[in-house]
């Protein structure tokens, strides 16, 4: 019952071996898989997968490297997919001021924009922020008020940021970085954030965990994460898996009345 709740099945590195790899995703026993649009070139291509495959859902949006695209005809175009039936989310959107890909305004305008979209459709968020926690807080907060709810991808930060996420309603995912040298800030965050709220996600093909660290993510290695967020919580990972489930269900399928847990 493996659950990889954030991961980029529609990107290139996957054009060679697609179909083979979520062939073997099934057979390692994943029950979902949510492919993560980040610009318009990769719209049809998750729209083609979801269509095809029952476990994989997805999400689409304009991801903060890529804000300068996020105008009202792509605004147009996301109200248009959000009708589809296993388009559960929007994102991942959000503000990333480690890499700067996109000038700050740029970016916080994307963001706001996306943030007042995913409140018109109903739609819960996934926020990837970086290096920008106290202007990410500021946004969401706002937001909040406007019954905006999500996840917070590839979490990152500290404790603080994660009270403060978690008393609006958010759902924390733990990203393979988990299984890393030097990561005891993300430790105590996997201990602290409580089991309904709790995700996990490759965010393949990124973020490869360890012992596969340095080759192609694939959205099966989760079971490594999943391994050590257990071991960290004290549990077996037999026992957290289907609380993982639950939650992804809670977040992204309850609305679009497709559970099935």
């Amino acid at each position: 019952m493996l659950v990889d709740s954030h991961c980029h099945l529609e990107m290139e590195s996957f054009d060679e071996d697609r179909e083979a790899l979520i062939d073997e995703c099934l057979k390692e026993g994943m029950r979902y898989m949510l492919t993560v649009g980040t610009e318009e070139a990769y719209f049809e291509k998750v729209i083609a997968l979801i269509d095809k495959y029952p476990v994989i859902y997805g999400a689409l949006g304009i991801h903060p490297h890529n804000s300068g695209d996020f105008t009202g005809r792509i605004a147009g175009i996301l109200r248009q997919y959000a009708g589809h039936p296993k388009i559960v989310a929007l994102g991942e959107i959000g503000l990333d001021f480690f890499k700067n890909h996109a000038p700050r305004q740029t970016q916080e305008a994307s963001f706001a924009a996306q943030l007042a979209l995913a409140a018109e459709l109903a739609l819960p968020v996934i926020i990837h922020s970086r290096d920008a926690e106290k202007e990410t807080l500021a946004r969401l907060f706002a937001a909040h008020k406007d019954g905006v709810r999500g996840v917070i991808h590839c979490y990152s930060y500290g404790i603080a940021f994660a009270k403060a996420v978690l008393d609006m309603g958010f759902f924390v995912s733990i990203p393979g970085t988990i299984t890393y040298k030097k990561t005891e800030e993300l430790v105590d965050v996997v201990a602290y954030v409580p089991e309904d709220r709790l995700l996990v996600e490759t965010d393949a093909p990124f973020l490869t965990p360890h012992p596969y660290r340095g080759k192609r993510n694939v959205p099966h290695y989760v079971k490594l994460t999943l391994d050590r967020v257990a071991a960290i919580r004290g549990v077996s990972a037999e026992y957290l898996a289907p609380a993982i489930c639950r939650n992804f269900e809670t977040l992204f399928l309850v609305n679009k009345g497709d559970a099935t847990i």
